[in-house]
């Protein structure tokens, strides 16, 4: 408002109008950037696609064997599976039908699906028997999807039940590692998962990566750059 001469009340108005126009998402104080990855799932394939493959590249490299690990839906956790030896073994648990497809060649992966009911935006299983499914499982680490990483704002994605049965993941994990490919730094989506020093570590990649290491490293978070 001081940098153009406008009235608070000017700025407000104009940051709602933007809002519905969903180039941007208010947050307390201001706005960020509306996050892209907010789209559908063949959407979001096509969106910042070589960056995603390099996050997930470096995150199959971070899955020991014999571990258990929750991999999230998604885009990017899709590239995990392209990236994981077929020779490689492990317990994934996971609540989308698109990754237990994707690993239907890795024959020495014991697969743990989490049921409940699909939610086709993202091709994932969500609500309550989602949630009580998980509370069986004790994983080694959770790779988490989200569509906005923002120091001051946290992790957030685009649905409200996404929201939930992500922190349940995180919370049945002793390690929750954020996958953050380059256009979801530094944007806000409507539903807030947690803030972002409740996760363990972070894969970043693109320009603005600078910026979140050292941020992320105040946070405590192991930082992986791919």
């Amino acid at each position: 408002a001081r940098e153009l001469g406008l009235s608070d009340d000017t700025i407000r108005r104009d940051l709602r109008e933007l809002a519905v126009e969903g180039r941007l998402q208010r947050v307390h104080g201001g706005a960020l950037p509306s996050a892209q990855a907010a789209a559908d799932l063949d959407t979001r394939l096509n969106i910042a696609s070589a960056s995603k493959q390099r996050v997930g590249k470096l995150a199959a490299g971070l899955i020991k064997s014999n571990s258990v690990v929750i991999l999230d839906g998604g885009s990017t956790t899709l590239q995990i599976v392209r990236h994981l030896p077929l020779d490689h073994t492990c317990t994934v648990v996971t609540h989308s039908p698109s990754i237990a497809v994707a690993l239907s060649n890795h024959h020495r992966v014991k697969l743990i699906m989490v049921g409940g009911v699909l939610f086709r935006h993202s091709m994932v299983n969500v609500g309550a028997a989602a949630i009580e499914s998980m509370s069986h499982i004790r994983a080694d680490c959770y790779f988490m999807g989200i569509t906005g990483l923002s120091v001051e704002e946290g992790l957030s994605t685009g649905d409200l039940e996404e929201a939930h049965i992500k922190r349940a993941l995180s919370e049945r994990a002793a390690e929750t590692v954020v996958l953050a490919s380059e256009e979801k730094l530094g944007v806000a989506s409507p539903y807030v998962v947690m803030p972002l020093e409740h996760a363990t570590g972070v894969i970043l990649n693109g320009k603005k990566t600078r910026h979140f290491v050292s941020a992320c490293k105040r946070l405590g978070l192991d930082v992986h750059r791919s």
